[in-house]
């Protein structure tokens, strides 16, 4: 389904937060927690709630003309504040500049919330409403905003106009401006429970055992699990990992894009750590090892400092297939290291 189609009905902990902000006056939220709970999800449907003809104590109502508006990215009171490469995969519209400058190849889409965006937003802002139900802004991930932006945006916040209210959405609120985030109203995205999540995973198609599988594997984040199912990982690649990245097979991993790779090394490091411990692991079907068994401490110890730096550097690798093989080569080593 395109993201023009009306909009599916949001996850019942989605609808359940959406019910309870609702209930709550304020000018600017800001959404926050780990990836994969629904940020966006959220900040959207507050954004149809506050703009809604009409409303109701669940929310918008999902079949008036502003409710199809937003559907189809045309509503003229919303604004969405977002990197160029989001807008594009979540299906929003870039301004005529933007577009017009990336099609003629000057440039490629921002991965920032770009400045020459965030005063549009302000000028927005500052404009009447075209519907009469007041205008809001969404920005996300809020993150992604450099600090040229986030400031421009903390004095629209400072001074908001009186009939305009703003969503922030992060999953990473520590990299925010402490400015911003007190001038928000903040809400921690709630987790869902596990049944409730498996039963929504399998209404969007996914079988039992890959919802359970890939539940475990994204940490109990259901967004995070269709993200995986979509990038075309299965339960199998998911069990077969461990044993793949400890004997060195940089195949198996080929066509995963280093970002997925890297995350997925995290969570595979973290699970040997806890292993090693005699804890129970979180991500993969690993079990707690006797001790003085498995490998090293310090030489997990010292891959996880390796994988937060590669972390930090991954949006930009110099070769991607070189990258997968030195990964891989660092998880085999780490993996096989004795005490």
């Amino acid at each position: 389904m395109s993201h023009a189609d009306t909009a599916p009905s949001a996850a019942p902990w989605i609808a359940a937060q959406t019910r309870q902000l609702l209930t709550q006056q304020g000018h600017a939220w800001l959404l926050h927690g780990p990836s994969g709970l629904g940020q966006y999800s959220l900040a959207l449907e507050l954004a149809r709630a506050w703009l809604c003809e009409t409303p109701n104590s669940d929310g918008a109502c999902g079949h008036c003309t502003s409710c199809h508006a937003i559907a189809v990215r045309t509503h003229a009171d919303l604004c969405v504040l977002m990197p160029e490469t989001t807008m594009l995969d979540l299906g929003w519209p870039l301004s005529e500049k933007a577009q017009s400058d990336i099609d003629e190849k000057k440039r490629k889409p921002s991965r920032e919330i770009r400045v020459d965006a965030m005063r549009d937003a302000i000028e927005f802002s500052q404009r009447t409403s075209s519907r009469g139900r007041g205008k809001a802004v969404l920005v996300f991930p809020a993150e992604q905003m450099n600090a040229i932006t986030a400031n421009a945006l903390l004095k629209t916040l400072e001074e908001p106009p009186g009939d305009v209210r703003f969503v922030l959405a992060t999953e990473s609120s520590h990299q925010l401006l402490p400015t911003i985030r007190s001038r928000c109203l903040g809400h921690a995205m709630a987790w869902p429970e596990v049944q409730v999540a498996l039963h929504w995973l399998q209404k969007q198609g996914l079988s039992a055992e890959e919802s359970s599988r890939l539940l475990k594997a994204a940490g109990g984040r259901p967004d995070d699990v269709l993200a995986l199912h979509a990038s075309g990982r299965k339960a199998e690649d998911w069990l077969r990992f461990p044993a793949a990245m400890a004997a060195g097979e940089t195949g198996f991993v080929r066509d995963w894009p280093v970002t997925e790779l890297v995350d997925a090394l995290q969570k595979l490091c973290h699970d040997a750590m806890a292993a090693q411990q005699g804890a129970q692991p979180r991500f993969f079907e690993l079990k707690p090892l006797r001790p003085g068994s498995g490998p090293s401490l310090a030489s997990l110890s010292q891959w996880s400092v390796a994988l937060k730096h590669s972390r930090r550097t991954m949006d930009h690798p110099f070769n991607g297939g070189l990258m997968q093989e030195a990964l891989v080569e660092q998880a085999r080593t780490a993996l096989n290291s004795a005490l």
